[in-house]
């Protein structure tokens, strides 16, 4: 699981070297990540929106939406989480940041995405910021 943890050349906001730090009473961000999308996978919308915060925020570049609290992101998900491709919601890549998670998934629609994922001190999901992985995004 550790090689996959690899800097992308050229990215400004990748791994630095640093690896957060784990206490034993601390969550696993990488282990978050992959439940959220077996979630996602699973098409349990109930399921994806425990992991985020009553506060989350969710900006979406690839429909230029920016959705703040539990209703706005029932709605947002609700809808991409009905697929029948089996590659939706696949891991491409995991990348981790001193202030979160980049993940490379594919969409609902098989499409290759890229999103940046920040927790709060409990494991939640803070904030997020997703968009097709052939542009940039910054954290």
């Amino acid at each position: 699981m550790m090689a996959s943890l690899s800097a992308r050349s050229g990215a400004a906001d990748c791994y630095d070297g640093t690896v957060m730090s784990l206490t034993p009473n601390d969550f696993d961000p990488l282990a978050v990540i992959v439940d959220w999308l077996d979630a996602c996978r699973a098409g349990d919308l109930d399921a994806v929106l425990e992991f985020y915060d009553e506060r989350a925020t969710l900006e979406c570049d690839c429909e230029g939406v920016m959705l703040t609290g539990r209703a706005s992101l029932s709605a947002y998900w609700a809808g991409k989480l009905r697929n029948e491709l089996p590659t939706a919601y696949t891991l491409d890549d995991l990348t981790v940041t001193t202030n979160g998670i980049w993940v490379d998934y594919r969409n609902n629609k098989g499409r290759p995405v890229r999103a940046h994922f920040h927790f709060n001190e409990t494991g939640k999901l803070l904030r997020t910021r997703c968009g097709p992985n052939d542009q940039r995004l910054s954290a």
